[in-house]
């Protein structure tokens, strides 16, 4: 009896998976007279293409099985170093619309093996964060200088559990 109990405890416990929520990295300046195309959709910045390695090397031990990332160059170059190392070419793309971000709150939760990694926005991963432990973790939208927080939230059964990390050089 005593092993059956064990192997349920065990069965639950490896029932999780963990989510691992970052902002892009650092993008670079618009400069005077770009287009509005060009404004409203920068590329990274080469202190932003570094925080991006360092992204793939602090995720490369964590089997990441699933990426996410709005369709933006800022955030798809972020996730680009993880996804080429573990081989991959697909990235899944979300909209970071209000209005669809329970839907793929949905859809994250209803991955059940494999880690995940989302890369979001200032305004939108504290969202991400919040809806999937299903309380508020973190307080609102980060600074626009803010670049080196890895929020980890794990599913241990029907519990998640926040963590907030740092990766990279320091920002404020």
């Amino acid at each position: 009896m005593r092993l059956i109990v064990l192997f349920i405890c065990l069965a639950c416990y490896s029932c999780g998976n963990t989510y691992y929520i970052v902002r892009h990295a650092e993008k670079a300046p618009v400069e005077a007279g770009a287009s509005a195309m060009m404004a409203s959709d920068p590329p990274l910045s080469p202190a932003g293409e570094q925080r991006a390695i360092e992204l793939r090397q602090t995720l490369r031990g964590e089997r990441i099985e699933h990426i996410f990332s709005t369709n933006f160059k800022r955030t798809l170059s972020t996730a680009q170093p993880l996804n080429e190392a573990r081989g991959s070419t697909a990235i899944a793309i979300y909209s970071s619309k209000k209005d669809s971000m329970d839907l793929f709150i949905e859809k994250l939760k209803a991955i059940k093996k494999g880690n995940v990694l989302v890369v979001g926005h200032s305004n939108t991963i504290d969202d991400i964060a919040n809806k999937l432990c299903g309380k508020t973790v973190v307080p609102g939208d980060l600074k626009e200088t803010q670049y080196d927080n890895l929020f980890v939230v794990k599913r241990k059964g029907k519990k998640f559990v926040f963590t907030n990390k740092k990766y990279g050089a320091p920002t404020e």
